[in-house]
């Protein structure tokens, strides 16, 4: 066992105090508040550990000298680990207690690997968006209103689908040509090509590389609220369909622009992944993210709940009155 890890060797017990304090849920009010602030933390080439204190991570010095920064594991809703980041299963189990999902990421956050969920993440924003994409006119709701936000034009009542992505693919034309005059580019025909990756321009290579960057953030933000990525609303067939939905009301605003600003770089794959990271404040997108999917799957509610009402214990569902307690008899007596 690492020496920063807090679980007992073989004939070493724990006294009470410790073990309460290691064991100790937190209680409803202590949880975080996910549609309130979203609290992100990334952390790459160290390693994460619990004490007799808290978690902490820890880094080491080329002398052997171990520093340690513990981390409020009560306040942080998201957890992101970053390359060379390794976690000890006590500290793991802390942050499953607190409701924080943890996040294996690429570097800076930009690629979502995996993710846990913590048991005590509400599902209160999954069930809004299968209610919202099980039936056909409030799935093309959502998808007009997603049109909306990226563009700022209202859609007609009666537009299909097919017409919205028809509709769309106009207005990114457009933006590629007026960028593509801004920079003196040329005319620009956007491609992606996996088969044939070095052989695109440098323009259609950054706007890949900082796409990639933006599904990594928006994938962290929704497994966070505790939404599905497979679910999307435009997009469909894909585990990260709802990942691309949301990624796309951002694209015209972030990721175009910075790569046609990249189109003369000699390497414009890793500026885009640096300049998105650097310049643009990533993290800073976070909160918007997840006002953006609050607006969309529950356009009803303007303010968020009271206290305590973000995060529900688990509830009985009854097909005519809904949800209903748990932990009561219903037998009638019997």
């Amino acid at each position: 066992m690492p020496s920063g890890a807090s679980a007992p060797g073989p004939g070493r017990e724990l006294s009470p105090s410790t073990a309460r304090r290691r064991i100790a849920a937190p209680t409803l009010a202590m949880l975080p508040r996910i549609g309130d602030s979203l609290s992100f933390l990334y952390a790459d080439v160290v390693r994460i550990v619990q004490d007799d204190t808290g978690v902490c991570a820890e880094t080491t010095s080329a002398d052997g000298e171990v520093s340690r920064v513990y981390l409020p594991t009560s306040l942080v809703s998201c957890l992101l680990l970053g390359p060379g980041t390794s976690i000890t299963q006590p500290a793991l189990a802390t942050f499953a207690r607190h409701g924080t999902t943890v996040v294996c990421t690429g570097s800076g956050g930009v690629r979502c690997y995996s993710a846990t969920t913590p048991d005590s993440l509400t599902t209160r924003w999954l069930e809004r968006q299968v209610h919202q994409w099980a039936d056909p006119d409030r799935r093309l709701a959502v998808a007009r209103q997603m049109y909306l936000m990226r563009f700022t034009t209202k859609v007609p009542a009666g537009t299909a689908l097919n017409q919205l992505r028809g509709l769309e693919g106009q207005r990114m034309k457009a933006l590629y040509k007026l960028l593509a005059q801004q920079h003196r580019v040329g005319r620009f025909r956007r491609s992606y090509d996996p088969a044939a990756w070095d052989e695109q321009d440098p323009v259609n290579l950054a706007l890949s590389s900082a796409n990639t960057c933006l599904y990594g953030i928006v994938h962290s933000a929704l497994v966070a609220l505790g939404c599905s990525p497979a679910l999307g609303f435009v997009h469909q067939g894909k585990q990260h369909s709802f990942v691309y939905d949301i990624a796309d009301l951002y694209k015209a605003e972030l990721t175009v622009p910075l790569a046609f600003s990249l189109h003369d770089s000699p390497h414009p794959e890793r500026e885009a992944r640096r300049s998105f990271r650097k310049d643009l404040g990533l993290f800073k997108l976070l909160p918007r993210i997840v006002n953006d999917v609050r607006a969309l799957l529950a356009p009803e509610e303007s303010e968020p709940l009271p206290d305590g009402q973000e995060i529900e214990l688990v509830n009985l569902w009854d097909p005519e009155v809904g949800s209903v307690p748990a932990g009561t008899n219903y037998g009638g007596g019997q």
